[in-house]
């Protein structure tokens, strides 16, 4: 059985929303990312020596990291949430890393005790750019590329929880998206399983 190591709300939370989607068998590890040790207070350095997650341990022991590889490697072991070939697969694959590098990465001041206000004032208003953009992009439909939930949901789901938390205003479509998003089974369970509220 594979074992996914995450910390509650953090990126990990796609991950865990993938698993639940994917109806893959998993069992979930909680990891305090401050000490680097896991919930039965193991060195998570040994796991994943880059101290951060998702990780991803395997079947076999390997260990998988970054969100866009275990999301891919989910996707395929499941044959579901993303396409197989063609443009609607590489669509999926555009979206998920735009998340990850134009979104995600600009939420660090909000993470960053350090940062000045000046620095979060310039995050968010870039957070709010990106979102626009992603509003754009779902236009009327139920996910955010083609009819059916993919990777690119799961991820994107978190970045609007943080921007949601931090107050963040999301754009009406996106706002609507995500009160939708709350009510699927797969991010219901994880947010439990998590412990924390949409």
């Amino acid at each position: 059985m594979m074992t996914l190591y995450l910390s509650p709300g953090a990126c990990s939370l796609a991950s865990h929303i993938a698993l639940n989607a994917a109806s893959l068998p998993y069992r979930a590890v909680r990891v305090d990312l401050k000490e680097k040790r896991t919930a039965d207070g193991a060195d998570f350095t040994v796991v994943n020596p880059k101290g951060y997650v998702p990780a991803l341990e395997l079947d076999d022991g390997e260990v998988l990291t970054e969100n866009i590889a275990v999301l891919s490697f989910i996707a395929r072991s499941a044959g579901t949430l993303m396409p197989a070939a063609g443009m609607p697969h590489w669509r999926v694959l555009e979206t998920t890393a735009f998340i990850s590098t134009e979104l995600h990465k600009n939420f660090k001041p909000f993470f960053d005790k350090s940062a000045s206000d000046d620095a979060r004032t310039k995050a968010g208003e870039v957070i709010g750019q990106r979102l626009r953009l992603m509003e754009a992009r779902l236009g009327d439909r139920a996910f955010i590329v083609g009819e059916e939930l993919s990777i690119a949901d799961c991820y994107l789901f978190v970045v609007l929880r943080w921007a949601g938390k931090l107050g963040l205003p999301l754009p009406e479509h996106l706002d609507a998206y995500y009160q939708r998003m709350t009510q699927l089974p797969a991010v219901a369970d994880a947010l439990k399983d998590e412990g924390i509220d949409g």
